[in-house]
């Protein structure tokens, strides 16, 4: 019988270990992959990953591995044993996305701060943090297994490169849409939502069709933990954006209420802007005046956000995003025990603070 779908499972184990155990399986496959390219294009990728400083020495920093434990522990949960070639090469190759499209961001967005520390196009310039992007993306298409390849499952050599290519056709769509809002006076909710499941949801989901793919699902199964990796990623992003707003910079390492100084349509600030309620238009005229939002004025935004409800509507959102990803992951047909690791990250995703 499967576990209920309102929260994890009792006495899950902590998500920890997963993550730990999916760094440890994609990293040296990652730096194998960098040390191939472009000596001035290596030491950009491993600064931005952590791996060293600006000046090449080394440094315990780098990302959580999120996309790869979600190919992990989908490959894992099918109860049977998965290719290892299979899983790592899915693993580096999401995580090789992943930063792309971080590197890109980063530029895009003018953000100054990636992981506590000057992101890499404000030490390397714009142009090579973009060359950079280009080459990850290359690189890690290149590196899923084709269909010669006879180390990993027939479904996975037939398919990975495709599941791979549209989600990123859907990440970039996305953040084409994010751009676009930053010029629109108006943004529906839908249309919000709509960015989200592309620039955020699509790589989580991606990395979950590919575990399954890497474990040998069937199309059900695997159709169901894609699903739970798609509402799973709009989860991810709701929690984003009320950290963008709301978050300890302490602890997120960018400033307070970022994404309001840069006036950021994000699900919160959107949901709060279709209030009715006159936090909702005050809201509105703050986000119209052609002058930058002083420190008082991002804060008396971030008042009206939650005012509005904006704030209320984006943690509900969550939780129900969180629930009908733990309904697609009962329809995969997985037994409970095989479950635990998925929902234990879930829900260290839903709680995380940074």
């Amino acid at each position: 019988m499967s576990a209920s779908v309102s929260s994890p499972l009792p006495h899950a184990p902590s998500a920890r270990p997963l993550l730990e155990r999916s760094r440890a399986l994609v990293e040296p496959g990652y730096r194998g992959a960098v040390d191939l390219l472009p000596s001035p294009v290596r030491r950009v990728i491993g600064y931005h990953a952590g791996w060293w400083d600006v000046d090449g020495r080394a440094a315990d920093g780098g990302g959580k591995a999120i996309r790869p434990a979600l190919v992990l522990a989908a490959a894992s949960a099918l109860g049977t044993e998965p290719s290892e070639a299979a899983v790592t090469a899915a693993g580096v190759a999401v995580e090789m996305v992943h930063d792309f499209s971080l590197l890109h961001d980063d530029v895009m967005d003018r953000d100054m701060t990636r992981r506590h520390r000057p992101a890499a196009w404000t030490v390397f310039g714009t142009g090579q943090a973009i060359v950079a992007g280009d080459l990850l993306l290359a690189t890690a298409l290149g590196h899923l297994p084709g269909p010669a390849a006879g180390a990993v499952p027939a479904p996975f050599a037939r398919d990975a490169r495709a599941v791979l290519s549209d989600a990123v056709v859907r990440l970039c769509a996305g953040q084409s849409l994010d751009l676009r809002f930053e010029r629109r006076a108006r943004v529906t909710l839908d249309e919000c939502l709509r960015m989200s499941d592309g620039k955020t949801a699509a790589l989580l989901e991606a990395s979950c069709r590919l575990g399954a793919l890497a474990g040998g699902a069937d199309p059900q199964a695997a159709s169901s933990l894609a699903a739970f990796g798609r509402h799973l990623g709009i989860a991810f992003q709701l929690k984003d954006d009320l950290l963008g707003i709301w978050g300890d910079p302490a602890v997120t390492g960018k400033p307070a209420g970022s994404d309001l100084s840069s006036r950021k349509k994000s699900l919160p600030v959107v949901a709060a802007l279709h209030s009715k309620n006159t936090a909702a238009g005050e809201l509105a005229e703050l986000f119209s005046a052609p002058a930058e939002l002083s420190e008082g004025e991002v804060a008396r935004a971030a008042q009206l956000v939650e005012q509005a409800g904006g704030r209320a509507w984006a943690e509900l959102e969550a939780r129900r995003r969180l629930t009908a990803a733990f309904t697609a992951l009962d329809h995969a047909a997985i037994p409970a025990e095989h479950q635990s690791e998925l929902r234990a990250l879930a829900s260290l995703l839903a709680a995380r603070d940074r």
